[in-house]
């Protein structure tokens, strides 16, 4: 199977994965995520052998980059206000409070709760995208869920 120009591929998914990214990091974080996901696929499309699903492939390096953002935003020193950490608070629950509580979780439970919520994705395609079965994207979102439902109720 050949592949198609790369800038089509472009063309075809950035902005997909931009509001991906947006989702799992934020806004702040997605344009740099987006460049680095499209430059990581750019220097190994050119040895891809398999151009079968070329969409899950770009999800994966974009979870990935999306992963390590998040990574480099925690060992960030944060500041407390009194002494305190500041939680997100159930009886503000902005969007933006939403998104950080998001944002806190496991990479694969983050990713999946974003494909199902922000894409509609059903749980094949969601499993598909994650390179993982239907159940364990079930799963992933369940757990997901669980998690942030444990952060509103606090």
């Amino acid at each position: 199977m050949q592949l198609p120009p790369f800038q089509t591929l472009v063309d075809r998914h950035a902005a997909e994965l931009h509001r991906f990214l947006v989702a799992l990091v934020g806004i702040p974080d997605a344009d740099d995520c987006l460049q680095e996901t499209l430059m990581a696929a750019l220097r190994t499309y050119p040895g891809l052998t398999d151009a079968s699903n070329l969409r899950a492939w770009l999800f994966t390096i974009a979870q990935r980059k999306a992963t390590d953002a998040v990574r480099r935003s925690r060992r960030r020193p944060t500041v407390a206000l009194d002494g305190h950490d500041s939680p997100v608070d159930p009886h503000d629950m902005t969007d933006e409070a939403l998104w950080r509580a998001v944002r806190g979780l496991p990479p694969r439970q983050r990713a999946a709760v974003v494909h199902r919520f922000v894409f509609d994705l059903a749980y094949r395609q969601i499993g598909e995208r994650l390179g993982c079965t239907e159940v364990a994207a079930r799963r992933s979102v369940h757990d997901g869920l669980a998690s942030l439902r444990r952060v509103v109720d606090r």
